[in-house]
């Protein structure tokens, strides 16, 4: 049973050590454990750093890319590498490396395709009040569209399945978080959540530098995902 743990990274030599050097090098249930970052572009240390960290593979974009290019050619690298199981983290120190045995352990008993870790928004005093509001509405849309009680539709600590990555076609050009929920509702791929840590950034968002921005290239994500398997209700 082998594990790869996929870490987008732009411009993230200060944190990026720190979250490889959290990932548990032993697993019950797992044989081997592998560590890709996805190098997006990266102007700073962010390869070096990787590499002196310990990760085991770095695919590295001329030019960057984007989150939702990055994800995706992190999730077909692991699968190409053999992967049973694909956990992706962000590479900003934000999500508790130790948890991610939480996290596989409902694809591991059979039980899930996809785990999500819910960073439990309302309890969260750190967060931008923009943000939090962001992540309210654009959940709340994704529990429309998907019919299904999604508690964090933005996470980006997230578990696949062989199976489940294989059938992701993800297309979105800004970000995947909300595309590949709406996938797997349409996809009858079973999807658990459990509770994860979620601490504070230091610095800004590298993803999320306009909250409007953000609002806007998603819902033209959910919107494009939602009428590919919903022609008729949208039209």
């Amino acid at each position: 049973m082998r594990l790869i743990v996929t870490i987008p990274a732009y411009n993230e030599e200060n944190s990026l050590g720190s979250v490889i050097g959290e990932i548990p090098n032993k697993i019950e249930g797992i044989d081997e454990i592998l560590i890709l970052v996805i190098d997006d572009g990266s102007t700073d240390r962010t390869a070096d750093i990787a590499i002196q960290a310990g990760a085991n593979r770095i695919l590295t974009h001329k030019h960057n890319m984007g989150l939702a290019k990055t994800f995706r050619d992190g999730l077909n690298c692991a699968l190409e590498m053999g992967a049973d199981i694909i956990v992706n983290t962000d590479a900003d120190f934000q999500y508790n490396g130790t948890q991610i045995p939480k996290l596989v352990a409902p694809i591991l008993e059979g039980r899930a395709d996809i785990v999500l870790g819910d960073r439990q928004i309302n309890q969260l005093d750190h967060m931008p009040r923009g943000n939090v509001w962001g992540n309210k509405i654009a959940t709340q849309v994704i529990r429309w569209t998907t019919r299904l009680p999604i508690k964090d539709a933005q996470t980006g600590f997230r578990a696949f399945s062989r199976e489940a990555a294989l059938r992701m076609n993800l297309t979105g050009d800004y970000t995947y978080t909300q595309e590949t929920i709406i996938q797997a509702a349409n996809k009858n791929l079973r999807i658990e959540q459990i509770p994860v840590e979620f601490r504070r950034r230091e610095g800004k968002s590298r993803l999320i530098s306009s909250i409007f921005r953000y609002a806007r290239s998603a819902g033209v994500t959910v919107f494009r995902s939602f009428s590919a398997y919903h022609p008729f209700i949208i039209w």
